[in-house]
């Protein structure tokens, strides 16, 4: 028998009755307009590490209640899998029929064997295949937007500064053979981000970005530039403990972060959130969860608007 893992969050002390995806207002992937706010799928299957993966009704019900809540995009990848469970089953499961709306953005680069070791990155040949994994999982006939994943180290970690224009090439051939719609990049620096415009139309950009991690302001600011949808990830899991696939959780601002929570009646996460969200009107947010509560908390996160003063506060952390 096994047990479902948990979810670690704070209650709000008070929260809108229905949580609205569009109350952060929207944004265009391509032809493809998004609210805001989104879901990232991977913490649906439980975190790397895990000894067992969440209950799959829990995972199910996340999802169709992210739909009733006006969430619209979301963020997934065939190496979203424990044994047993994959993001992308639970997606096509819990959704299909897709709704028109529905903007789904997936992940290639990274490659997982069957015992969810990582192996090497994809060779540019290797792109299709994984392409068309992520098609076959999720029941598509085409990928709205694929993000190339880019290296093994993140923000902080000394990222690698190889060209990406080969592999940004493939991808843009099979944009071109009609299996995606949309390109973005993931993990890169300002001027893979660059080289890779020089490929082909870039969408979106992913990145580790947070209140706590702010490495990449230039490649923010250089997506608002050349109207890039920005969508950081771990946003909020560097506070949480176990949510970050790196180390502890980050305390740094921790009492500021709280201050302004209480104000509001809100949770630390939800103030994070709110923080990024006013980053720029560009950039977009994609938390994941296991737990229907802490998704209506994510979701409730669009709608705060923070003062000038709070923001002065919270931008003075780092």
């Amino acid at each position: 028998m096994t047990t479902e893992t948990t979810d670690v969050n704070t209650t709000a002390a008070s929260a809108p009755a229905t949580p609205d995806a569009a109350a952060a207002g929207t944004w265009r992937l391509g032809d493809r307009t998004v609210n805001r706010v989104g879901l990232g799928a991977m913490r649906l299957v439980g975190m790397p590490g895990d000894e067992v993966p969440r209950g799959r009704d829990g995972s199910t019900a996340v999802l169709r209640r992210a739909v009733e809540l006006g969430v619209n995009h979301i963020d997934t990848a065939a190496f979203y899998f424990m044994p047993l469970r994959s993001a992308n089953e639970l997606i096509s499961t819990a959704l299909q029929p897709y709704g028109e709306d529905l903007t789904i953005t997936t992940k290639v680069g990274p490659s997982r064997a069957r015992d969810g070791g990582f192996e090497h990155m994809a060779r540019p040949e290797e792109l299709r295949a994984q392409v068309e994994e992520n098609i076959r999982q999720l029941g598509r006939d085409h990928l709205d937007v694929v993000n190339l994943r880019w290296g093994t180290r993140m923000a902080g970690e000394g990222r690698e500064p190889e060209s990406v224009a080969e592999h940004f090439g493939a991808l843009a051939d099979l944009r071109d053979a009609g299996l995606v719609r949309h390109l973005g990049i993931s993990n890169v620096l300002p001027e893979q981000l660059t080289e890779a415009m020089s490929v082909a139309p870039v969408v979106c950009v992913q990145n580790q970005y947070g209140l706590t991690s702010r490495e990449d302001d230039a490649v923010l600011d250089l997506c608002g530039e050349h109207g890039i949808a920005f969508v950081p990830f771990f946003a909020v899991g560097a506070a949480v403990p176990g949510a970050a696939l790196h180390g502890g959780p980050d305390v740094t601002g921790q009492a500021e972060v709280a201050a302004v929570a209480a104000a509001h009646g809100a949770t630390p996460a939800q103030v994070r959130l709110a923080w990024t969200l006013h980053r720029g009107p560009h950039v977009l947010a994609i938390p994941g969860t296991g737990n229907v509560a802490h998704l209506e908390e994510n979701v409730a996160a669009g709608a705060l608007r923070l003062t000038d003063d709070e923001l002065a506060l919270l931008d003075g952390i780092s």
